[in-house]
């Protein structure tokens, strides 16, 4: 077997968003920590592209008990109750220590973090800096980690969790040039982040490709309520290179209106008390339900108006939206925009304790790779706060877990390597894998379902999963383990659908009559592992 370069740690980081780089900062004061990034840290995933907010508790009118039962509502009941009360009670402090930091956010008339309302919440509580909440929270994190010891290996993708013992101890990544590297440690932190590009239209970067959900799955890892797929209201829908890029529920926040072509404020049909605030699973089928009945605008979406805003406000708190359109040839402070719902984030994930215990030893998980914290439908700005209160907590688990013998199983990698070399004979395109997977989830599993479509979706993944992918070149290797892991992560998304028999928060199926409401449903969290899978059920 040929050499490949080890390094050894302590605590390994999995992914380099806030979920992970919080967690490196915190499990640096407990030993050696490697945070390891498929892309380059701060500047990949979807933390610095991040534009709404962060949710916290911080006027004496608002209340934890008032955001814990906000989030478990819009959430339709299906929240793990302990993560959330993790969230609500812990998201001040965790927004503390980004100010301590030095991040800049937007301020009020009183000097204090100014806060903006966000849908299916009762209370302005979302904090933001103008529409570039997370890029400011990820150079403040950066910053801060470059203060640690913590050592970054940057363009190395993650393919395969080491395991040895019975626990996880470290994982097996490729470099840029396809080169073999081992990261062998006591403790492991998956913070991988989402994977909705393997939806046709995302508003995730190019790495939002599922890898930490294929990665915890395959080595054993328990995966819950992965159907709950979030379809933010509102991505661009034209010129159509722009498709799917996330228009900030900010802009709502803000007071933009929701109109189709005929003019009209239709939320007035669908949620006529909370309007175009409303939970982003009911404005995202609102919108679908306008844009199938013939009521969308010539580019298939529907308006989203400020033009009733001064444009000074526009200019000062939307200043990304601003931009971004004009580069479309779009003013929004004269002209609305155009949009439709597109695959945002997925609820559903890795199941964790409060402790960010998986259900394999020796591995954590914190962020959007994560299931339970949001159960069936996220609430705008509860993303950002659950990187810091969920990727503090991961680090210290993680720091404080004991020392082991930093060990492999040399049978393991060396399975891992012929099965890469099989690449090098295969004849499939993974970028044509890639493109018939993503039409098929769009069509099949999107934001309305059928058992017909789910099974035929199933079918497809079935088919792509059974070629063997190409690789012309040692660096093409990364490209095939990306794609194995969308189909893994596809898969799962189809096979948790295909569990739930009900609507539930985003997951809609249309072909299914229910006499139950979402505080009443008899079903519990989806779960699938290598050994078994299934629904909870709940005695009521």
């Amino acid at each position: 077997m040929r050499s490949d370069e080890v390094v050894d740690c302590h605590v390994l980081v999995i992914g380099s968003g806030g979920a992970g780089v919080r967690a490196a900062i915190e499990a640096d004061q407990y030993g050696d920590t490697v945070l390891v990034s498929k892309t380059i840290v701060g500047k990949g995933g979807c933390t610095t592209m991040a534009e709404g907010g962060y949710n916290a508790v911080l006027k004496e009118l608002d209340s934890c008990e008032g955001h814990y039962e906000d989030t478990l509502r819009g959430g339709a009941y299906l929240n793990d109750p302990g993560l959330v009360r993790v969230l609500v009670d812990e998201a001040p402090d965790r927004m503390a220590d980004l100010i301590r930091w030095g991040a800049v956010f937007d301020v009020d008339d009183c000097a204090c973090v100014a806060q903006r309302p966000f849908g299916g919440q009762r209370f302005p509580r979302t904090c933001y800096a103008g529409d570039r909440t997370g890029h400011e929270m990820m150079t403040t994190l950066t910053e801060r980690m470059a203060d640690t010891e913590v050592e970054t290996y940057q363009e190395v993708s993650i393919i395969s969790l080491l395991e040895y013992e019975g626990r996880v101890s470290g994982a097996m990544g490729l470099d840029r040039n396809g080169e073999v590297m081992l990261f062998r440690s006591d403790s492991t932190v998956i913070a991988t982040g989402g994977g909705t590009r393997v939806y046709d239209i995302s508003t995730n970067s190019s790495s939002g490709t599922g890898d930490g959900y294929a990665l915890g799955y395959r080595a054993g890892a328990e995966v819950i309520d992965m159907e709950q797929i979030q379809f933010h209201p509102t991505g661009a829908v034209y010129p159509y290179d722009a498709r799917g890029r996330l228009v900030t529920e900010a802009v709502r926040g803000e007071g933009g209106l929701l109109k189709n072509k005929l003019g009209e404020r239709f939320m007035t049909r669908y949620d006529p008390e909370r309007m175009e605030l409303s939970t982003r699973d009911v404005v995202s089928r609102s919108i679908a339900t306008e844009i199938l009945d013939g009521r969308g605008t010539e580019h298939g979406g529907v308006y989203l108006d400020v033009t009733h805003l001064p444009a000074s406000q526009i200019e000062s708190r939307l200043p990304v939206m601003l931009e971004q359109f004009l580069k479309f040839g779009v003013d929004i402070r004269v002209e609305p925009m155009e949009v439709a719902p597109t695959a945002h984030h997925i609820m559903g994930g890795l199941r964790i304790r409060p402790d960010c215990s998986t259900t394999l030893k020796g591995l954590f998980a914190c962020g959007e790779v994560s299931g339970g914290v949001h159960g069936a439908n996220r609430l705008g700005g509860n993303a950002l706060a659950e990187t810091q209160v969920f990727g503090k907590r991961a680090g210290e688990t993680a720091g404080k877990a004991a020392v082991h013998g930093r060990s492999h199983d040399p049978a393991q990698v060396e399975g891992e390597r012929n099965r890469l070399g099989k690449y090098f004979t295969g004849t499939s395109d993974p970028a044509a894998v890639w493109r018939q997977l993503k039409l098929s989830m769009w069509e099949g599993a999107g934001i309305f379902r059928t058992l017909p479509a789910l099974q035929q979706t199933r079918s497809v993944i079935q088919h792509l999963q059974s070629l063997q992918l190409r690789a012309m070149t040692a660096e093409n290797l990364v490209e095939c383990c990306t794609v194995r892991n969308m189909l893994t992560t596809a898969s799962l998304i189809v096979d948790s659908a295909l569990l739930r028999p009900e609507s539930r928060g985003a997951h809609v199926r249309k072909d299914i009559a229910q006499d139950w409401t979402m505080e009443t449903s008899p079903f519990g969290h989806t779960f699938i592992s290598r050994g078994c899978r299934g629904i909870g059920k709940v005695s009521r």
